[in-house]
């Protein structure tokens, strides 16, 4: 039997207000990227004041991990919290230069959509903001 080059995908049970639950249990609450089997922590600006997302903070460093690991997914899923949001040509095209095709949605549809695609064997990789915003605190070791 030959073993399968994509390897197993992180499966996500529910969406909610208390973050991402995958199908074992573990809950992320703050923005992560799933790719290659794995779950990133993704460190990205958070929202401006007022509740909206400030696309001006965001640079090619936040997508960089899609330029470095090999194989590149061939879709990238992006979900951008409790609603759906147009984002930046700059992100897009950024993307069509990695040979990356790219996907914008609500996160709880962009779970859906990456629970199928990811189930069809495909490569593919999710990008989530969480539904209610939240960012990761960083701690220094000592």
């Amino acid at each position: 039997m030959l073993a399968s080059d994509v390897p197993p995908p992180v499966q996500v049970a529910s969406v909610g207000p208390a973050g991402i639950t995958l199908a074992d249990g573990l809950v992320y609450t703050g923005p992560v990227v799933f790719l290659e089997g794995k779950v990133l922590l993704w460190d990205v600006p958070g929202l401006a004041l007022g509740g909206t997302r400030s696309w001006e903070a965001w640079t090619r460093e936040h997508w960089e991990v899609f330029d470095v690991v090999v194989p590149k997914p061939e879709i990238l899923i992006f979900g951008t919290g409790a609603r759906m949001e147009v984002v930046p040509g700059s992100v897009r095209g950024y993307m069509k230069e990695l040979g990356i095709q790219m996907d914008v949605m609500d996160t709880k549809n962009a779970c859906s959509t990456y629970n199928l695609l990811a189930e069809e064997g495909r490569r593919v990789a999710a990008a989530l903001l969480p539904i209610v915003p939240k960012q990761w605190t960083r701690k220094r070791g000592g």
